[in-house]
């Protein structure tokens, strides 16, 4: 059976991302906490892993209770920092970590995700494991770091998100909430990075269009995929089911 295996937001943009049992569809349509905060420098420039690789250098954790980021860097300085009533003293920490003049800003209502009209990302656990296996030494949630999606769906296929993109596609719905597939998700540098250390995987472009184009799935509209270098699928939540909670174990039914 199909059913709802993981829920993972990303609270500050860029930065690690932690593992929710439930959390509630925002009237964006966005997961609470995803995205909830980002790092913008002076010239209104968010500061991600796309633009630097030194995200990979710390380690956090934030309380979604709380308010709390824990953050620790390689020689294990370790700071906490409340976001929403030390976000300026935050702010400052990391301007004089990345060498940047950085503000921090928070956004409940949508989050800084990178699609602001669509919804959750969405990965099935197979292919996690699928793409694991294409390279040597990386573990399944080795992928599930480089890749960063929000939704993970177990019991079904490698690939199975492909069948939700391109005409005529169906949807999905976790209990009663129904997911749309928007578009395919192009990769950008972050997935070629360990992200442990930050160190890029040798070929790994190359390997991963290669291996992708073999196991292409035959459910998959290929009209719909502008290239290979693609991975997860990007949703949309309708707004009648915003609002609703999403948990762990849900199951997950295919709907026209």
């Amino acid at each position: 059976m199909a059913r709802l295996e993981r829920l993972r937001v990303f609270p500050v943009k860029g930065l690690d991302g932690i593992d929710l049992e439930a959390t509630e569809i925002l009237e964006g349509g966005t997961l609470r906490h995803d995205r909830e905060y980002a790092l913008f420098d002076t010239d209104g420039e968010v500061l991600n892993g796309k633009r630097t690789d030194r995200v990979h250098d710390l380690a956090t954790d934030f309380d979604p209770v709380s308010g709390e980021l824990a953050v620790e860097t390689p020689d294990g300085e370790e700071r906490e920092f409340d976001l929403d009533a030390e976000r300026e003293r935050a702010a400052e920490w990391f301007g004089d970590f990345f060498d940047a003049d950085l503000e921090l800003h928070r956004d409940d209502s949508l989050g800084y995700v990178d699609r602001r009209e669509m919804g959750p990302s969405v990965v099935s656990t197979a292919t996690l494991e699928a793409v694991a296996s294409w390279f040597e030494e990386m573990t399944v949630e080795g992928a599930r770091r480089r890749l960063r999606a929000n939704v993970e769906i177990s019991g079904v296929p490698a690939f199975w998100e492909d069948r939700f993109v391109g005409d005529g596609a169906p949807a999905f719905d976790v209990d009663g909430v129904r997911f749309e597939g928007i578009t395919p998700c192009g990769r950008c540098v972050v997935p070629q990075r360990d992200p442990g250390t930050g160190e890029p995987t040798p070929e790994f472009r190359e390997r991963f269009v290669e291996r992708r184009e073999a196991t292409f799935p035959e459910w998959a509209d290929w009209d719909a995929f502008d290239h290979y270098y693609t991975l997860m699928v990007i949703t949309r939540i309708p707004e009648a089911d915003r609002g609703a909670t999403l948990a762990v174990d849900d199951e997950v039914d295919v709907v026209e």
